[in-house]
């Protein structure tokens, strides 16, 4: 039985959305400059510029539902490290490219999915977010895929690269399915979604592709988990956190 009520599960939940989003668009911010050519980077850009707008749209009714008059920017820099609840893949550092594109892959086929599921959900407010984020999700899913589908198919080098990122981030697939306290709660009303229900479409739509790339597909099922319940991030999460928190806790009330 859960310890929360159902105002602080809700509360608890588009929290942990936001958070998802927040880190992984923070994560593909850290290519400004860096990005193989200008178009990819204005492209990346724009997929940094959803995610991070959705995360806004969730801390907002993160604090609406909460009923404590915290803002977006409070709820998203005025927490302790334990008290984010991402998942380990969105924190994870950008690595090469080919890195970036099958993370942010892995974690959009799972968006897009979630999303879609959501405008269902019977909180007409979550339901209408979800609406707009799975029309971004849905162009990230297109974009990163394609790039998969050159870089497994191009040169040996891109395929060996690639291959070893499809290899390393498979062990963190599997948390982003797990259901948190906050999500199970939900359930029952149908606010939330049953996301460890989306893992066979997941598998089917991922591994299709990656065939398609020409790139072998993990069989492990293992995986690392901590990060959704906030009790055990990377070691690269206290460098992320410091630099999202730096201007909050250099000028105190900085708004986005």
């Amino acid at each position: 039985m859960s310890s929360m009520t159902q105002k602080e599960a809700l509360t608890a939940y588009a929290t942990q959305i936001a958070d998802s989003s927040l880190f992984m668009g923070h994560r593909m911010s850290e290519w400004v400059f860096k990005a193989p050519t200008l178009e990819t980077e204005i492209a990346l850009m724009n997929c940094a510029l959803d995610l991070i707008g959705q995360s806004r749209s969730f801390y907002t009714y993160a604090g609406e539902a909460e009923g404590k008059g915290r803002s977006e920017d409070d709820i998203a820099y005025l927490r302790g490290q334990t008290e984010y609840r991402n998942p380990l893949i969105s924190e994870l550092p950008r690595g090469d490219w080919g890195y970036t594109i099958v993370k942010s892959y892995y974690y959009s086929v799972f968006a897009k999915l979630f999303f879609k599921a959501l405008t269902l959900s019977s909180d007409k407010q979550l339901a209408a977010i979800a609406e707009r984020s799975l029309k971004e999700v849905t162009y990230h899913v297109r974009y990163t895929g394609e790039w998969l589908l050159r870089l497994g198919d191009g040169t040996q080098e891109s395929k060996k690269r690639t291959q070893k990122s499809v290899d390393e981030l498979w062990d963190y697939v599997g948390e982003m399915f797990i259901m948190s306290e906050a999500e199970t709660q939900l359930l029952q009303d149908n606010i939330s979604t049953d996301i460890a229900a989306l893992r066979g479409a997941w598998d089917q739509e991922v591994e299709a592709l990656l065939q398609q790339a020409t790139l072998d597909v993990p069989t492990g099922t293992w995986t690392h988990e901590g990060g959704k319940t906030g009790k055990m991030h990377t070691e690269h999460f206290e460098y992320i956190l410091a630099e999202h928190q730096y201007l909050q806790n250099r000028y105190s009330g900085c708004e986005w």
